[in-house]
């Protein structure tokens, strides 16, 4: 049996929950898990025995407490999804996070949509974080253009090399699609 402790923010706790308990109820009924939540202390619980059910537990309650909404964290109930967290902290002092969240989102939140659309990932910028939630290749490729925008790159720069790396995903697709 496997127990974890996550601390999870207040305003994310009801969230978690949902309307009369039903979001936890369904992440319980997909995972396997029990899921036990300490509203006060911002404490969430789970046990399970089973070890992928878990962790996918683990990571749909760290998508709520990162920004996602429950019906795009329980995206990565689905066989491939992942979820990246990028602590800004370790990049930018807390004097520049508002700018470089702002960079991030862009303009009416038209960057951040760029990212998301090119790469068929979710993005949530939160507190101090950036989360992404999509398949492995797609996540690591947003989290390269997060990155490029946080040190600074120019958003042409940015959009060029996401088209690239939508090409690439593409091209790769197809190969799995004649193998199989």
């Amino acid at each position: 049996m496997q127990v974890i402790e996550l601390r999870i923010p207040e305003d994310r706790i009801g969230v978690l929950i949902g309307k009369e308990g039903e979001i936890k109820k369904a992440i319980e009924e997909k995972t396997g898990c029990k899921i036990k939540v300490r509203s006060k202390a911002g404490l969430v619980t789970i046990e399970g025995e089973d070890a992928i059910g878990f962790l996918k537990a683990r990571d749909v309650i760290n998508a709520v407490a990162h920004g996602f909404s429950p019906e795009v964290a329980m995206k990565l109930l689905e066989e491939f999804n992942v979820l990246e967290i990028i602590d800004l902290t370790d990049y930018v002092p807390n004097n520049a996070l508002q700018r470089v969240k702002g960079r991030i989102i862009g303009k009416e939140g038209k960057v951040r949509k760029t990212i998301e659309e090119m790469l068929n990932v979710n993005i949530s910028i939160y507190d101090k974080t950036v989360a992404i939630i999509g398949d492995p290749e797609a996540a690591n490729a947003a989290r390269e253009a997060v990155l490029m925008l946080v040190e600074g790159a120019q958003h042409s720069t940015v959009q060029r090399f996401l088209e690239r790396k939508r090409r690439d995903l593409k091209l790769r697709s197809y190969d799995w699609h004649d193998i199989l």
